[in-house]
């Protein structure tokens, strides 16, 4: 009898165990706010960690393929731009709020100076980086003018 309530003792311990190792916990945010999202793609990015910088994109195949070609163009890069890449400051100009979810960034870096933009996109409580606006909007979307007062 009592091995019988040692081995349920045992069984009952291991059941809890393996259950308090597959509860699923909290995803913690990889980003407090979208101009922290922007910052730490750009960061990663701009020193050759196209690993990190995936960890702020919104997956999906078009972003994919475009942060593999910013990367196949990084590794093409001689070895002195890549280091002035990883020394630059990165500068956020302007945030422009598009809703509460959406904003988009204009941003350069200290190296190349040329402004650019980045949409952020608040996805599952956390905010990711939408390459595809950057790729795919018009020229002149990067003047932007505050609508009057309503």
């Amino acid at each position: 009898m009592r091995q019988i309530k040692r081995y349920n003792s045992y069984f009952l311990f291991v059941a809890l165990l393996f259950l308090s190792c597959n509860t699923q916990t909290e995803k913690k945010a990889l980003s407090e706010n979208h101009l922290d999202a922007a910052r730490n793609f750009i960061r990663a990015a701009l020193d050759g960690d196209f690993k990190k910088a995936k960890e702020f994109l919104l997956k999906d195949s078009v972003n994919l393929d475009f942060l593999n070609a910013a990367e196949r163009s990084f590794q093409k890069t001689d070895p002195a731009s890549r280091e002035n890449y990883k020394n630059a400051s990165i500068n956020i100009h302007e945030s422009i709020k598009i809703n509460d979810s959406v904003y988009v960034c204009i941003f350069s870096n200290s190296f190349k100076k040329d402004r650019d933009t980045l949409k952020v996109v608040k996805s599952d409580n956390d905010w990711l980086v939408d390459l595809k606006y950057l790729y795919l909007h018009d020229n002149d979307s990067l003047i932007h003018k505050t609508p009057p007062n309503r």
